[in-house]
């Protein structure tokens, strides 16, 4: 045994590759102890991982076994006790929304609300609230805008999350790290640290898409959703939370574009969008990525500015065309696919 508030063990951040095919282009390998590098267990919600709820094993199961599948129905998994979970993960002194609702105050008559809530969800009822828009300084000296949501936004959000990273989970690529359920920073780090030491690597490219969530284009996410998700009541939720809009200094204004950097539900649709852009589209395999920001490992200088001005990022860069995106396998990503019942049933139930 090591010290107190040392880790017994040396961190192998040996993240298992989602596509079997590819575990020796994907696989991570460890190195020695990383200091800060203390693991934690995911929490519901945005941060829930694989284990979390049996109930979705059957979705787990069915999207890593079929990459076509999509899946005609998944908010029945929005029950009471993932709403449940949901409230009680989320950090009891956070800012409130437009609404003012304390999470002190929601849980005074908890079960009831989320009663209302889960009603609201199903019938079709619920109506996302406008986030409040603050903002907050950046090492540059620029003003990152947050969205801060309303309470109920916060608890939905982070149940929709959780169900929904039971499709995504299975796909995304083994070199991607940000905002993944029991993946961190530190875990890309020491990807890092391995290809720099063990490859042949001359030329490390750090690149950060500038304004990615106030840039996203909302209708190239609700495509690419589209692959994965067929129920069209989840995919309305999430058109309901991109289309609120926000208040700032009490004056509302349309949100045409982006996601709301703070939100909940925003860190996977910004995954889903690389997902589909960067790594699906560039076939990319030897970086490492966490949220906007990529790191590239090449051998050459040349080679690291040829990558550069083959993946343009930033202001610049245009949507991009369906036809470019491109699986590993050659295939279009999501063209032709299934659904998860073998038709088109909305009531089949994964």
């Amino acid at each position: 045994m090591n010290e107190r508030g040392k880790s017994d063990r040396p961190v192998v951040p040996a993240k298992p590759p989602n596509n079997v095919a590819l575990a020796a282009a994907e696989v991570v390998e460890g190195r020695g102890l990383p200091k800060g590098n203390a693991t934690s267990e995911p929490r519901p919600g945005r941060s829930a991982g694989q284990g979390v709820s049996s109930d979705l094993d059957r979705v787990r199961q069915a999207a890593r076994r079929d990459k076509d599948v999509r899946f005609t129905a998944l908010l029945h998994h929005v029950t009471v006790d993932r709403l449940r979970d949901a409230y009680r993960a989320i950090r009891p002194g956070a800012a409130p929304g437009v609404d003012g609702v304390m999470w002190r105050d929601y849980g005074v008559d908890l079960e009831a609300n989320l009663r209302d809530l889960h009603g609201r969800v199903q019938r079709g009822a619920y109506r996302a609230s406008p986030t409040r828009r603050v903002f907050i300084p950046k090492p540059d000296g620029r003003q990152r805008p947050l969205g801060v949501a309303s309470l109920e936004d916060k608890i939905l959000q982070r149940a929709v999350v959780e169900v929904l990273n039971a499709v995504y989970e299975q796909d995304f690529v083994g070199f991607s790290y940000g905002f993944r359920p029991g993946r961190s920073p530190h875990d890309a780090l020491d990807a890092l640290s391995v290809a720099i030491t063990r490859k042949r690597v001359n030329y490390v490219l750090d690149a950060d898409i500038r304004d990615f969530f106030t840039r996203l284009d909302q209708g190239w996410l609700e495509r690419f959703l589209e692959h994965r998700i067929a129920d069209r009541r989840v995919l309305r939720l999430i058109q309901k939370w991109l289309r609120a809009g926000v208040i700032e200094d009490g004056e509302w204004s349309d949100t045409l574009e982006g996601t709301a950097q703070g939100a909940s539900v925003s860190p996977l649709l910004a995954n889903v969008f690389l997902h589909y852009v960067f790594e699906c589209a560039t076939n990319v395999k030897r970086g490492d990525a966490v949220g906007s920001r990529l790191s590239m490992q090449c051998s050459t200088e040349d080679g690291g500015l040829m990558a550069l001005r083959d993946r343009p990022m930033g202001d610049d860069s245009k949507p991009p065309h369906a036809a470019l995106v491109s699986d590993r396998r050659g295939e279009r990503c999501g063209h032709g696919a299934r659904d998860a019942s073998g038709g088109d049933h909305g009531d089949d139930r994964c």
